[in-house]
């Protein structure tokens, strides 16, 4: 039988996780794909068949740079490109046609075209597709070409084909930020269960490998972020979901107390880490502790995942951080060392975040942590 240890185990382990991380992506970006294909392959038809455009070139492009496989703030996105384009376009034309193309040509009106382009919005795609339009006009579509005001009706009919795709073919709004949440609570509480039994064996490289994973999560929370955006898009221009707008606030409002949770749960692991290369003192009890968080937080993320009417909803998610922070009390780190103390305090604050995720204000929150002074009049150190 194979040792789990060895080697050729680990590396079969890592490589099976890997490829399911990888299965993973691919099935959330499935309809952006789709959308993608269609809406390229739709736009080249109405400019170069109904508009009559030899080279669309930038219609599917416009289409693809509007619907975006990032799902995020899709409607500005089209603006973006279409004014770029216009920028671009205008500047090269306004200075081949004068000035002819050669190497300082191609320096001056990209930079011209930037400049503008950065005094208008600043944005990264308008940038960028004035020197990319700028380029072209100067080198491969001269004015002379059949360039010029053409090209600006292809990124338009692209842009609005991205716009007409996205509401034909939506995304769920909710379906997909709730997924990422519970993504990224999956993440959270394998890290906290990992670092608690890194703790209980003294062993750094758990510790350390449960830091690392949790570190790792700040592009999926980007994403989540870039989704609740393109959600509330989705939820303007498509009918199909117009009656989602309030749930999709509802969880938009769970973005920051959810980053503030990895945010401490990094923390208390990189502190856990210290305190094991350290040798400190820890009270066994401190470890069941963060145990038991890891455990309240897969209770959160099958909240998350939870349609309405389905268990757990969010008072049964919150009843079960409450049994975790009333055993988050003070004496866990009595005669403790400064690492015992910070991992204590980002248990008590990842409570706090995570019962914001499940609806309890921060307030609340705090009130239902035991108090760590005894002034009760002093509020409790989170």
């Amino acid at each position: 039988m194979l040792d789990p240890n060895s080697p050729v185990a680990v590396a079969k382990a890592s490589t099976v996780e890997t490829l399911r991380e990888a299965w993973a992506r691919l099935r959330l970006s499935a309809l952006p794909i789709v959308q993608c294909a269609v809406g390229a392959a739709l736009a080249w038809f109405i400019a170069h068949k109904v508009v009559g455009h030899p080279q669309p070139f930038f219609a599917p492009t416009a289409a693809v740079v509007s619907i975006g496989i990032s799902f995020g703030a899709r409607l500005k996105r089209s603006v973006e490109l279409v004014v770029g384009v216009a920028v671009g376009i205008g500047i090269g034309d306004l200075f081949i046609t004068r000035a002819g193309t050669g190497v300082w040509q191609i320096a001056l009106v990209v930079a011209v075209a930037m400049a503008l382009a950065v005094f208008l919005d600043g944005g990264s795609i308008i940038t960028m597709q004035a020197a990319g339009s700028a380029v072209l006009v100067a080198t491969l579509l001269p004015p002379s070409a059949g360039g010029g005001f053409a090209r600006m009706i292809d990124a338009l009919v692209g842009g609005l084909v991205g716009v007409v795709i996205v509401a034909a073919i939506p995304l769920h709004p909710v379906r997909r930020a709730r997924e990422q949440a519970a993504e990224i609570l999956a993440v959270m509480g394998k890290s906290l269960a990992e670092g608690a039994d890194g703790l209980l064996a003294q062993d750094p490289e758990k510790v350390r490998t449960a830091l690392e994973a949790v570190r790792a999560t700040q592009p999926q929370i980007d994403a989540l972020r870039a989704t609740l955006e393109g959600g509330r898009e989705i939820s303007r221009i498509s009918p199909l979901y117009w009656n989602s707008r309030a749930r999709l606030d509802r969880i938009k409002a769970t973005a920051d107390p959810l980053d503030n949770a990895v945010r401490n749960t990094r923390v208390l692991l990189r502190r856990s880490l210290s305190l094991v290369l350290d040798d400190e003192i820890l009270d066994p009890r401190l470890i069941d502790e963060v145990e038991r968080l890891g455990q309240a937080v897969e209770v959160v993320r099958r909240m998350m995942l939870a349609d309405p009417g389905q268990q757990p909803d969010q008072a049964e998610a919150a009843r079960v951080l409450r049994s975790v922070a009333k055993e988050a009390r003070p004496e866990l780190v009595e005669g403790a060392g400064l690492s015992a103390h910070v991992v204590f305090a980002q248990v008590r604050s990842t409570l706090i975040d995570l019962m914001q995720v499940c609806g309890v204000k921060r307030i609340s929150a705090i009130a239902l942590l035991p108090p760590t002074v005894p002034n009760p009049h002093v509020p409790p150190a989170v």
